[in-house]
């Protein structure tokens, strides 16, 4: 009995070892389908028997995995463990690096860079890495010299054609224009049907003023992708650099109508507006693509957004306030009223989303949303626009039209209520019409909240944002998940808007906001309530506001303010009291779309 009981212990290691040996296998193997060699890297990280090599394999696949996802600090944590298991490997080190790059966190991927090239000096893919990072923050000479180490080390294969195009570009920012194009050509021997090439040559070709050959390879690259934004900007900024302003203006409008939240597209046109003579037009999509919530920029996005900033600036508008109307003459023996005195124009966007067509509706947003309207129209906001169930291209519009009113005020507030999620890092208000069959969509059926921000930008002094929108996601079921992407399942990400601007959520980042039991929400309540107390400044007022809702949710539910308004003035909705008459600025018009 012993000899059988022996054989069966023996049976059962035999059989662990080898399970442990197929999930080792399929973790390394690059050719396994993606679900299952997860699934076998997670089975090797939590076997407490295998360590080396294969555990680091296993941690580098979870890293990897995260950072497809856009999941950088657990990417991070995974290639940090991987490195420990196998610390001379420097593909785990590189990877860790690109990690911290893409996260924003350049001196720790700078970093870990280094010590790749210290470890293994003719090791070509952190001198790429870390000149993508000097080309994408201007230092494009130090890149060039990166692109140079990192064609040396490897010229040949799919590295040796990222390698010659990354300094192909850098030689075009340059204006070495001859090295570029050779450089182009030789990618081109090595992937002769690459999209990239063209799509890159393009720009170079539009720089050097030989549109012919812009237009070759802009149309060439459509070809492959006929919807590709990146290239059909390209095309579009080649036209405005030609002279073609319809023409440019078609394929900057057909970008935005596919990508309507894609910057190089914003800064594009501004300056084609600013070319026509519409400084308005031109200042509203300069401050598009100028708003970023977001660390990184890729290099054509950072030169956009730069030069959008800068003209910008150059644009900004001193619009004189107009005088406030002469009182009116009290009819004979009528003592006159007392006049309230005149404070900052405010004007104020209102949404709220809740007929949704492909995801059951929400009945409180519209209903929160007139609530609120109703509260800033009582507080004497100057506009008050009440936009109801908005599409995306309603949205977007209601968007522009307010930041044209926000140019003209002192106060430009836009308070939202409906769906709203995080998605890869960005976080999203959604449309009625939105379908996020796939999470790759929510960048072409949603609204990037960096365009709400946009839209109170031109504002002179507060420029605040509410959202009552960290709801569930209803759309996660049915979502199409992809490995590229990691999905939040309820509320909105941490932000870190710039100075002058505050962001409230209704909720904690990654929490969720209630509905609640009554008409309204908590957070809309508490803020049609407490917004109407005089003398209580705008950072306290939300304070005020968290604790109110913190306590009708019985610890549910806490609001959470981001940004920071401008230190040397206070804000305030209600100023005191004048005679019996609360002191605000007087209503010039109510609009509802």
């Amino acid at each position: 009995m012993l000899r059988v009981f022996l054989s069966f212990i023996v049976l059962i290691a035999l059989v662990g070892a080898a399970r442990a040996a197929g999930d080792i296998d399929t973790c390394r193997n690059n050719q396994a389908e993606a679900a299952a060699r997860l699934t076998a890297c997670e089975s090797v990280i939590a076997d407490d028997a295998i360590s080396g090599k294969s555990k680091a394999a296993a941690y580098w696949y979870r890293g990897d995995t995260l950072s497809k996802k856009r999941d950088y600090d657990n990417a991070i944590a995974a290639f940090s463990a991987a490195f420990a298991a196998d610390p001379d490997n420097v593909v785990i080190l590189n990877s860790r690096g690109i990690a911290y790059s893409n996260k924003g966190d350049n001196e720790h991927a700078l970093a870990d860079f280094e010590r790749c090239m210290q470890l293994r000096p003719n090791f070509a893919s952190p001198y790429n890495n870390r000149g993508l990072i000097s080309m994408r923050t201007g230092d494009v000479q130090r890149a060039l010299n990166d692109f140079n180490s990192a064609v040396k080390y490897a010229s040949t294969g799919e590295i040796g054609y990222i390698h010659l195009y990354n300094r192909a570009r850098a030689e075009s920012l340059l204006k070495r224009y001859d090295a570029a194009l050779a450089d182009f050509a030789e990618a081109q021997k090595i992937k002769p049907d690459g999209p990239r090439v063209p799509s890159l040559r393009c720009i170079t070709y539009t720089e050097m003023k030989r549109f012919d050959e812009a237009l070759t390879d802009c149309n060439t690259a459509l070809t492959a992708n006929p919807k590709d934004a990146f290239v059909l900007v390209s095309r579009a900024n080649l036209r405005l650099a030609k002279g073609d302003l319809n023409a440019a203006l078609d394929d900057y409008n057909g970008t935005l109508k596919i990508a309507p939240n894609y910057i190089r597209a914003y800064a594009g046109r501004g300056q084609l507006f600013e070319k026509r003579g519409d400084t308005v037009a031109a200042r509203y999509d300069y401050r598009s693509a100028s708003v970023a919530l977001t660390k990184v920029d890729d290099t054509e996005v950072a030169i956009a957004r730069r030069f959008a900033k800068e003209r910008l600036a150059a644009l900004s508008p001193a619009v004189a306030r107009p005088p406030p109307p002469p009182p009116a003459k009290p009819a004979p023996g009528v003592s006159p009223v007392p006049t309230p005195p005149s404070g900052p124009r405010k004007v104020a966007l209102i949404v709220g989303n809740g007929s949704y067509r492909n995801v059951p509706p929400l009945a409180n947003p519209p209903r929160d949303a007139r609530l609120i309207a109703s509260t800033f129209r009582d507080l004497g906001f100057a506009v008050v626009t009440l936009a109801p169930d908005l599409s995306r291209d309603k949205f977007f519009a209601a968007l522009r039209d307010f930041g044209a009113e926000a140019e003209k005020a002192d106060w430009a507030v836009v308070y939202y209520a409906g769906h709203g999620m995080e998605i890869g890092g960005v976080n999203y208000l959604i449309p009625t019409d939105a379908k996020l069959a796939s999470d790759h969509d929510a960048d072409t059926q949603a609204v990037a909240l960096e365009q709400v921000i946009a839209a109170v930008a031109g504002a002179r002094k507060l420029r605040l944002v509410m959202l009552d929108a960290c709801r569930d996601n209803p759309f996660e079921k049915t979502m199409k998940h992809t490995i590229a992407l990691k999905l939040v399942s309820k509320g909105l990400s941490n932000i870190e808007p710039e100075a002058g601007f505050m962001v409230v959520y209704a909720a904690k980042h990654g929490e969720t906001a209630l509905d609640g039991d009554a008409v309204n929400s908590p957070f809309a309540t508490a803020l049609a309530r407490d917004i109407k107390e005089p003398k209580i400044e705008v950072r306290k007022l939300f304070d005020i506001v968290r604790d109110d809702v913190w306590t009708a949710t019985k610890h549910q539910q806490q609001p959470f303010t981001y940004g920071s308004l401008p230190g040397r003035e206070d804000f305030y909705f209600v100023v005191g009291e004048v005679g019996g008459v609360i002191a605000r600025s007087d209503s010039d018009e109510a609009i509802h779309v």
